[in-house]
Parts: C-alpha cells; structure tokens; sequence
C-alpha cells in the first residue's frame, strides 16, 4: 500500500502533518474524520501540490465514494460544512481554497452542488452572506446574518465557530425531544396491536360456544364479542379506513389552518403544553442572544428571533416586540406585552438592557430554559408510561373478565 503525506485542522484550528500507509486517499479522509480532525491535504507521498491551492490539490486525485444523486441536501449537511468551514478559516486557510477542500471532500452530490455554487459566487466578487442567501430553504436570515456579521467584523472563523455551537445546541435540544417521544410512540403501538389481536383473533374463538347464549349473556360479553365479529368480518376494511384517516389528518396538518389548531391543541395540554411553550422559548431566547452576541442590530435580531419560532401562536405576540422597541419601549415592557415571558425572563431582559448586556443574559435564559425542557421531559415521560401501562392493563383486562363472565353464564346455564 503507499504512504500518503497529509494535513489537517483539529477542532481548536491547529493544523497537524504526518504520513499514513493506506490503500486510498479515501480511507486517509476517513480515518482523519474519525479522529476528529478537518483533513486540508492528502496526497500520494513525493507528489507536488500546484502552488497557491496545496490544501486542495491533493484532494481532486482522491476516490470518492458515489454517493446517491438524488440525496436532498439535509441540516446535518449543512451543520458538517460549517463546522468543517470553520475550522479551516481558523487554521488560516483563504474562504475559496476552504471551499475547495469540502468540495472535494464531499460525497453527496447535491452537496457538492452546493458547494460549487457557492465558491463560483465568491469568486466572481459575491459576499458568502449573498452567495448563501440564495439557499433559502437551507440557509436561514439567521444563519445569513450571522455570516454578514463574521464579514462585517472581519472575525468569520469566530463567528462561524459560535454559529456551530448554536447549531448543535438546538440540534441537540431537537433531538433529545424526538427522543423522549420514540418509547411512549412504541408502546402506544403495542397497546392498539395488543387490543386488535385480541379483538380479532382471540375474542373469535369463544363465538361457538356462546352462539346458543343468545340475550342470556351478560351485556360486557355480548358487546366485546360484536366488536370481535366486527374486526373479524370488517378488519382489512377498518385497517384501510384508519391509514386513509390518519393520512388526510396528517395532510390537513400541514396546512396553516391545520398547523394553528394542531398547535393549539398542544398548548393546552397538561405538561406538554408548557413543555412547548418553554421549547419554543429557548429557540427564541438563544436565537437572539447569539445575534446580539455577534453585533447584529436589536431590531434585526428580534425580528430573526422571531422567525425561529415554530409554533405560530407563540410568533404572532412575539412579532409585536419589535414594533414597540422602534418606538422606544424597552425590551423587557415589550416582553410583558406578550404575555408569553415568564417573570424570570423578564427579570434576565431588564437586567440585560440596564447592564448593556442583553445577549448574554438572553444566552443565559436559554440555558437555564434548556435545562428545564430536559427535566420536564424526564419527568413527564416518568408519568405518562405507566398511565399507558395502566390503560393497556386495564383494557385487556376488561375483554378478559366479559368472557370469563360469559363462561360462568354458560356454567350456570349448563347446571
């Protein structure tokens, strides 16, 4: 197998060289992922790097694994790249030969696309503010202005480092919802399984010996037995009708008027309801901090800010803040305006704004927002698995006893 030479930029910026024996410069990339690092050059021991691109010359030779064309560009993609990018802006690379180095370092096509895009746009004299802008869909005003401030300060490698670190925070707040969900979804699929083999299947069985029975069973006998002829006769039916019900509520979900009563609904749930509530905070509350923290201007980030926000009954108050700070009123009385802001937040904004330090005490409301999210979550999941136990216990157990009640009928009848 050869030696390849390389180099690559650890997290901090520092850029390491060395030599490795592999079969490709595919597996030297790999490997150098692996470990954590930014590979900037690999090339074939004793070759030459053409002169003012060797952090991407060596990588245009090196095999790359087909990835598939139709592969839509994702946030984890985008997450890779900035961090990537902002490592080797911090290792002193220039903005195009970065660009050159993910682009021959991807294997997603439309990645690469992307990509290539973009370094065309900067070369041809475009800001990455505007080239990005042109991804909407990927690259939210949030992501943009936090660039044109990286551009505007001249500081791009640190306010791309800070961009990442917000990225993965909410990426792992995100995660740690969805979860937090999987294991109730699960067990409530096992529980409506549970109940229709049952229903379907075991309940059936008695219908013989009850079939003589006629008005003489017990009324909880003869309703579980209907439902068992029910699902017997009608079961394909009824599986059909469900996934064609669930598949037009899921359709008339993502329209706006679906979206609002669906979010409605959520917020006046018992616990979820506040549990959203106070995820929905914590987008908005990091989400300015961050912008505030890399100099873009109040009104701009709270209108940003703002956007973050999914749930569209939380966003409509919050869109009044920004209206009311032009005019001259203070964050913190804008806030109370509305009425979303719990007293600690209030507290945090006014002692902000009295201090000039508005960005931190919003960086440092999300954390302690953070902080409980995950707590509710912990808590809430604590309760609602043994309720669904509970109800699941309580169902089977009710179609047992009907037909037990149903057998002692015929025992009695019998003597």
């Amino acid at each position: 197998m050869p030696d390849f030479d390389w180099s690559a930029a650890a997290a901090n910026g520092k850029v390491t060289k060395g030599s490795m024996n592999a079969a490709s410069a595919a597996l030297v990339l790999k490997r150098l992922r692996d470990q954590g690092m930014t590979p900037l050059d690999v090339k074939e021991a004793g070759a030459g790097a053409g002169k003012g691109g060797a952090a991407a010359a060596g990588m245009k030779n090196a095999p790359r694994k087909k990835g598939n064309p139709k592969a839509k560009v994702n946030a984890q993609d985008v997450l890779s790249l900035t961090s990537e990018l902002a490592i080797m802006l911090k290792a002193g690379l220039s903005l195009d030969n970065a660009l050159r180095v993910l682009i021959d370092m991807s294997y997603k096509p439309t990645v690469t696309a992307l990509l290539v895009d973009i370094l065309d746009k900067v070369k041809s004299g475009t800001p990455l503010s505007k080239a990005l802008s042109n991804h909407p869909h990927l690259f939210s005003d949030f992501y943009v202005n936090m660039i044109r401030s990286g551009e505007i300060s001249g500081q791009m490698a640190s306010v791309m480092a800070r961009l990442v670190e917000h990225m993965e925070r909410i990426r792992a707040l995100r995660e740690s919802v969805i979860s937090a969900a999987i294991y109730p979804a699960i067990l409530l699929g096992v529980a409506v399984l549970s109940l229709v083999a049952m229903l379907g299947f075991v309940v059936p069985q008695f219908e013989k010996l009850f079939n003589d029975m006629g008005d003489a069973l017990p009324m909880p006998t003869r309703v579980v037995m209907n439902i068992g002829k029910m699902f017997q006769h009608y079961g394909w039916f009824i599986v059909i009708a469900a996934a064609l019900l669930v598949w037009l509520l899921i359709k008339w979900l993502k329209t706006p008027a679906g979206r609002q009563w669906w979010q409605s609904v959520v917020l006046r749930l018992p616990l979820i309801g506040t549990l959203s509530r106070k995820y929905e905070m914590t987008l908005f509350s990091r989400s300015l901090g961050t912008l505030l923290g890399n100099g873009v201007p109040l009104l701009t980030a709270l209108h940003i800010s703002t956007q973050t926000v999914t749930n569209l009954l939380l966003r409509q108050p919050l869109e009044t803040m920004a209206p009311k700070v032009k005019e001259g009123t203070k964050v913190a009385d804008a806030a109370i305006g509305t009425g979303i802001f719990e007293p600690l937040a209030i507290n945090l904004m006014r002692v902000g704004e009295e201090t000039g330090r508005i960005g931190p005490m919003t960086l440092e409301l999300a954390n302690i927002l953070n902080r409980e999210v995950e707590v509710g979550i912990k808590r809430t999941l604590t309760l609602v698995e043994p309720v669904l136990i509970l109800v699941l216990g309580i169902l089977i157990a009710s179609i047992i006893v009907s037909i037990l009640l149903g057998i002692l009928s015929v025992n009695d009848l019998a003597a």
